[in-house]
């Protein structure tokens, strides 16, 4: 993968973690470095204003609020709330609404029962009609053409997977499916079902997921929508649609979540801005065993794409209950990390754990101390021969930024400086993956909070105006000297355009500290 290059040294290539030793191992990194975005899940854990303000100190960067569940009213009230507290804290939260997508799910028991109990060996039909009150022999499936899509000796989960059914026969007419229970079970009303390989014939895009973007998402300025379930290309121009002009500037993340999704996903990336790796339903769409493999294929992909990736579910799914996760957990983090994911996302762990704010702090450690193995002049080299090698070329926008990230490394500057308007150029600069700080300058909000809140090692500042760039640079360093994050003597590399206008990036210039005057 990208993120595992190392250098090669007289004797050729090296392995992986040559340059971890035990100084490394017993001292902890500079958490304030984190190159790696957190998304923290709303929920009823932290959606007040003292918990979230504390959330975003600990290293939120994206509010995630997820709309399968709760309505646009409770949505409404926690969004203001964190708008309150990102105004308190001064930070640039993006906001990311998450579809409910379209989903299968069982039917409602007869006669009040809250579970049934469904036995190894014995036999369950499943029936399209919804309306049908179950029990423990037939139960009710919301998917319509369930009967005519599936065959005999097809799997079908339901619950998580902790219910695995086989299909023994399936009668259109009836709209009846008869299975083998493969299992010992309980389970309760409106779970949730599987079918792994199958083609399903649901809109990407329910009324509800419409309405919810139009009427909530296009309407509170949200910054990302996550879009659930994506299986092809023409998903994302749906929603491109529906966003509409007074959306357009709203980002597409695309979750993949299904062999569909990973079959076109070449397609849909080139059509998306961002991907998320959505391991919870992928993980029974496809063997477990492979979902690693899915995880690294996406996020590399991405990586030379220059899209943000996500990679989200279960990461430190045990700190919902337990003040510290599993070591698999920690390690689980990591490896998104050193596979070259943007951000990691934190789901039921802060919406209804106990532990939010620990879950957060250490999902931002264990990203930093992953990050400190990795070597950022290797990495360059390889995300840039991965671009050459698999486009051929780049554009003259991606040649400033990557020749940018070239000269910072080489004159070893202290950081890069990226004045843009739509943030292309920072996305281009994050793609690249510098070691040294990125500080991006920008004259609107919504760039701010998309550039903050998931390009790796980036953070914003919002300008009055973005006419006088050498003034504009000049006031952000002089800030930065005064907090000692710059001093004298140290170099910077500055990219820009020739003046507000978006998509103009032309130049690249590197600038010296001295005094009280930037030195050209």
């Amino acid at each position: 993968m990208i993120a595992n290059t190392q250098p090669t040294g007289a004797g050729g290539p090296q392995l992986r973690g040559h340059s971890i030793d035990m100084d490394k191992i017993l001292h902890e990194s500079d958490i304030r470095t984190r190159h790696t975005k957190i998304i923290c899940t709303m929920g009823p854990s932290c959606w007040d204003v003292p918990m979230l303000e504390t959330l975003i100190d600990e290293g939120m960067n994206v509010a995630r609020f997820n709309f399968s569940h709760g309505d646009h009213e409770a949505h409404g009230a926690c969004l203001e709330r964190l708008r309150t507290a990102a105004s308190n804290k001064k930070k640039h939260i993006a906001v990311m609404l998450d579809t409910k997508g379209p989903e299968i799910r069982s039917g409602f028991f007869a006669n009040g029962a809250d579970k049934i109990t469904l036995v190894k060996g014995e036999t369950l039909v499943l029936t399209t009609d919804y309306s049908f009150k179950g029990d423990s022999s037939k139960l009710a499936c919301s998917y319509p053409a369930m009967a005519t899509s599936v065959k005999n000796g097809q799997t079908i989960l339901c619950a998580d997977g902790s219910l695995v059914l086989t299909v023994l026969s399936c009668d259109v007419a009836a709209g009846e499916i008869s299975c083998r229970i493969e299992n010992n079970a309980k389970i309760g009303e409106r779970k949730n079902m599987n079918l792994p390989g199958v083609v399903v014939d649901l809109p990407t895009l329910t009324e509800k997921d419409i309405d919810d973007i139009k009427n909530w998402g296009v309407k509170n300025n949200v910054d990302f929508i996550a879009a659930s379930f994506v299986r092809k290309a023409a998903d994302v121009h749906k929603i491109r649609e529906v966003l509409d002009e007074e959306g357009k500037h709203i980002h597409i993340i695309c979750k993949i979540e299904n062999q569909e999704g990973l079959e076109n996903y070449d397609s849909i990336l080139e059509a998306t801005d961002g991907i998320m790796v959505a391991r919870g339903d992928l993980g029974m769409e496809i063997p477990l065993e492979k979902v690693f493999l899915a995880q690294k294929m996406m996020i590399r992909k991405a990586n030379v794409a220059g899209k943000p990736v996500v990679t989200a579910t279960q990461m430190l799914e045990s700190m919902i209950g337990n003040p510290r996760p599993t070591r698999a957990e920690c390690s689980d983090v990591a490896n998104a990390v050193l596979d070259g994911t943007d951000c990691v996302m934190l789901s039921g762990e802060t919406a209804g754990g106990e532990h939010p704010v620990a879950a957060v702090n250490m999902m931002a450690r264990t990203s930093v101390e992953a990050e400190s193995a990795i070597n950022f002049n290797g990495l360059y080299q390889a995300v840039r021969n991965s671009v050459m090698s698999t486009y051929g070329y780049m554009s003259p926008t991606e040649s400033i930024a990557s020749s940018a990230v070239k000269t910072a490394i080489d004159v070893n500057a202290k950081l890069i400086i990226v004045c843009t308007e739509s943030g292309n150029s920072a996305r281009l600069v994050a793609k690249y993956r510098p070691g040294m700080p990125v500080h991006v300058l920008t004259s609107y909000e919504t760039t701010a909070r998309q550039c903050q809140g998931v390009l790796k090692n980036i953070k914003a500042t919002v300008m009055t105006s973005m006419m006088d760039t050498d003034a504009i640079v000049n006031e952000l360093l002089d800030s930065l000297k005064k907090i000692g994050n710059v001093t004298v003597g140290d170099l910077v590399v500055v990219v820009h355009g020739t003046g507000n206008v978006g998509g103009s990036t032309n130049q690249m210039k590197i600038l010296s500290i001295a005094g009280s005057l930037i030195k050209h």
